[in-house]
Parts: C-alpha cells; structure tokens; sequence
C-alpha cells in the first residue's frame, strides 16, 4: 500500500486537531492561542489540497474528510472563541449563544461548496477560513498579551473589540457573507505571471506590508481588504 496516498489526509487530520485545540483554548479564556491554532489549520487545509494535486491521490474519503475537519476548525471553533468572548462581556445572558450562528452558517457554506460546480476555481460567498480568521484575530485583540506595534490606540481597540453590539452585528453580517452570491477569488495561483494571477499577487504584497504594520491587528484588516476586492473585481466584472 502506498504510503503517499495517506499524507494529504494526515495533513487534513492535523487541521481538525488544531481546530479541536482552539476550542479548548476558548473556553479557558486564551483568544491568542486559540486565534494561533486556527491559523495553523489554515495553514494545513491551505496544503492538503495542494499535496493532493502534487501527489496526484486526490480521493471522495480526502473531501468529506476536509470538509468534516473545516466545520470544526473553520465554524465551531471561532464560533465557540466568540461565545466566550461574549460571555466574559454578558456572564448572565443567553445572547452569547448569537455566536453559534457562525457555526451553523459555516456548515451551510461548506455544503453548498461541495455541490456547487462553479467554485472550482474561485468562490461563491466568504471562505470559511477566512471568516473563522477574522473572529479569531478580533477576540485575540481583547487580550493585553496580543502582539500589536506599540504605536497602536490600544483602549479604541480594546473598546471596538469588547463591545456587545458591535461583535453581534459582525456574527450577522459574516454570517451572512458565508452564503450570500457574492463572488470571491481564490489564492490558487494558476502560474506565476502577474498577468494571470493579479488578485493573488495583490493581496498578498497588501497582506505583507499590513502584517509588518499592525502585526496581529492586521488579520482583520486583511480579510476586510480581501473582501473589497472581491467587491470591486464583482462589480467590474475583471
């Protein structure tokens, strides 16, 4: 039996572990380390596919198994980042609970990426990843231990991060970006001609320059910025 066949899935599988840490690292309050782990899981389900397609051992088992592993890192576990969030905010209400949302409407977005036959090479609302980043980079700003450049108005952030109202409407909203019609573009790279890949090769020079400026106050900004894009390339048609 080939060993090679198995290493895609093993790289999916240490995307679910990350998940399931980030949860654990949730409910004990640690939004850094939890916002941390669903990065490592990006990074691992940004690779399984790659892998796959290098290996050529793509399988049915491999995308249930990828997909299985996204709900939990990519939907429960910044679902349950922001419940806690909301708890440590609202400790004797049912509100939190709004956060779930992020969960349910998750599983609805991958579902319907696994039988929508025009996202295979782009995408039709918010990816996963990216929303499960977004939660998670903005409830690790709450924390005083989050890297952030010192320069940085720590008591505005502190006060748009820990605000009831504001983290409720952004469950709303991108929740709904994760199943609206929007059209996103994929980091795929189809080569490595700027001409071909401009929307790649954009954001990821903007992400650069973000992330050496805000550190990881930049995560938030990113996806903002990756949604506009995305925005602007639907509205212009390019």
């Amino acid at each position: 039996m080939s060993i090679k066949k198995h290493i895609p899935n093993t790289i999916t599988c240490m995307n679910l572990a990350s998940g399931c840490v980030a949860i654990v690292m949730a409910f004990q309050g640690n939004f850094v380390w939890a916002a941390l782990y669903i990065l490592l899981a990006a990074v691992f389900d940004f690779f399984d596919g790659m892998v796959a397609r290098l290996l050529n051992v793509k399988s049915d088992i491999g995308k249930e198994l990828d997909s299985l592993s996204d709900v939990v890192s990519f939907g429960v576990a910044p679902a349950t980042i922001m419940y806690n969030l909301l708890v440590n905010l609202m400790p004797d209400s049912y509100v939190p609970f709004v956060a779930y949302l992020l969960a349910v409407f998750s599983g609805l977005r991958l579902a319907k990426f696994n039988v929508d036959e025009r996202q295979t090479s782009s995408f039709i609302g918010l990816p996963t990843p990216a929303n499960a980043l977004f939660m998670s980079s903005l409830a690790s700003l709450s924390d005083p231990l989050t890297p952030l450049p010192g320069w940085f108005d720590l008591d505005l952030v502190h006060s748009i991060v820990t605000s009831p109202a504001v983290l409720i409407t952004l469950i709303v909203i991108f929740s709904y970006l994760l199943v609206c019609e929007l059209p996103m573009f994929s980091l795929k790279f189809k080569n490595l001609k700027w001409q071909n890949n401009k929307k790649q090769f954009v954001l990821i020079i903007v992400s650069a320059i973000l992330a050496a400026i805000f550190q990881m106050a930049a995560i938030p900004m990113i996806i903002i910025f990756f949604i506009g894009m995305s925005v602007y390339a639907a509205i212009s048609k390019k």
